[in-house]
C-alpha cells in the first residue's frame, strides 16, 4: 500500500507541477463569431495559451475562425480583448494578441523526441469550465489529420486525455511542464481519441505568423490529383512509386505553365523527393525559399522528362499546388 501510494503521490506531483508552471500562462478563449450560410452571430469558447510576454496567444483556427469579438479570459481573474494576428488553415493553427505586457509563459518543448506511452497533461476551458486539468499518455505518434483547406497535417500526437468541446487550443504539455502539442481535435464517436498538433508545427507556423502575419507557402500553379500507375509502366521506367500526381488544369500565368508543364504529366519526383500523392507536393513545397528553382521529374506521352520551375508564393490560401 505504501508503495502504491509513493507512486500515486509521484504521479500527483508531476501533474500538479505542470499546473503551477504552465497553468498561469492559459487563457479561455470568449468568441463571438459570424458562422454558418446566414451568417448568424454565435457564442463559443476555446482554449490558447501565452507564448511572448507582450500578449501573442496561440489558439486553434477553427476557434476563432469568422470571430468578431475575441476575449482572453486569464486565470488570475484577468480579462482584454483579442484580436487576430494570423491564422492558418492547414494546420489549424492562429494567433491573437492582447495589449498586455509582462505575461506568463508557456514554454514549448521538442514534440520530435516524444515517445509513445508518456505522460501528457491538457489544460483548457472544455464545455466553458475555465482551467480544467485532464492527464493521459501519448497513445501514438505519427497520425495523420486533413485540415480545413485540404492540406494534410502531419505527425499529430494522439493521446487519451480528456477533450471536450473548449479545449481546441489549449496546450498539451510533457511532465516538464513544456508544451508538446496544442490540442485540436477530438472523434465525438469514440471514447479516448483526441489530437493535438505537434509543437515542431506549431512553433514554425507561430513564427511565420508574427514574422509576416501569415504563413508563407510556394505554389506551382497546378490543379492536381492522386493517380495510380500500372505495374508495368512502373517497372519499364524505373518510377519511384505505384502512384503520381496527375496534373488536371495548369493554371495561367503560374511556375509550371512558365516551366513547361503541360495538363495531362504525370509528376514523378520533385527535386529527387517521390511524388507518389499531392500531399507529397505539399511537403516539398512548405517551406520552400523565394526564388529556388525547383526540377521536376515527369511522365508524358509514356516517356519520362525533366523540366526545372520556379514555385511563386501563395498570395492567399489556395486549394490548388
Amino acid at each position: 500500500m505504501t508503495e502504491d501510494s509513493n507512486l500515486l503521490d509521484a504521479y500527483s506531483r508531476a501533474v500538479i507541477g505542470v499546473v503551477e508552471r504552465v497553468g498561469p500562462a492559459v487563457v479561455s478563449m470568449r468568441v463571438t463569431a459570424r458562422r454558418g450560410r446566414g451568417g448568424v452571430e454565435q457564442e463559443g469558447a476555446g482554449s490558447g495559451f501565452v507564448v511572448a510576454p507582450d500578449g501573442y496567444i496561440v489558439t486553434n483556427h477553427h476557434v476563432v475562425d469568422g470571430s468578431t469579438e475575441l476575449r482572453a479570459l486569464f486565470i488570475d481573474g484577468g480579462e482584454y480583448t483579442a484580436r487576430v494576428v494570423g491564422a492558418d488553415p492547414a494546420t489549424d493553427i492562429a494567433v491573437v494578441r492582447v495589449q498586455e505586457g509582462g505575461l506568463p509563459v508557456a514554454e514549448f518543448g521538442d514534440s520530435e523526441r516524444l515517445r509513445v506511452g508518456q505522460l501528457a497533461i491538457a489544460i483548457g476551458n472544455p464545455l466553458g469550465f475555465q482551467n480544467s486539468v485532464s492527464a493521459g499518455v501519448v497513445s501514438a505518434l505519427g497520425r495523420n489529420l486533413r485540415g480545413q483547406s485540404g492540406r494534410l497535417i502531419e505527425n499529430i500526437i494522439q493521446t487519451d486525455v480528456s477533450l471536450n468541446p473548449g479545449n481546441s487550443g489549449g496546450p498539451l504539455a510533457d511532465s516538464a511542464g513544456r508544451v508538446i502539442g496544442v490540442n485540436t481535435a477530438m472523434i465525438r464517436q469514440a471514447q479516448g481519441l483526441c489530437f493535438a498538433v505537434p509543437s515542431a508545427t506549431a512553433r514554425w507556423v507561430v513564427s511565420e505568423i508574427i514574422t509576416r502575419g501569415r504563413v508563407r507557402r510556394f505554389l506551382l500553379g497546378i490543379v492536381a490529383q492522386t493517380r495510380s500507375v500500372s505495374r508495368r509502366i512502373e517497372r519499364a521506367l524505373g518510377l519511384p512509386a505505384p502512384s503520381a500526381v496527375h496534373v488536371v488544369e495548369v493554371v495561367a500565368g503560374g511556375a509550371a505553365k512558365a516551366g513547361g508543364v503541360r495538363e495531362g504529366d504525370l509528376l514523378t519526383a520533385a527535386d529527387g523527393a517521390p511524388l507518389a500523392s499531392v500531399d507529397d507536393l505539399h511537403r516539398v513545397l512548405t517551406g520552400w525559399e523565394v526564388g529556388r528553382s525547383m526540377r521536376l521529374a515527369l511522365l508524358r506521352n509514356g516517356s519520362t522528362r525533366e523540366v526545372e520551375v520556379i514555385p511563386k508564393e501563395d498570395p492567399g490560401l489556395e486549394t490548388r499546388v
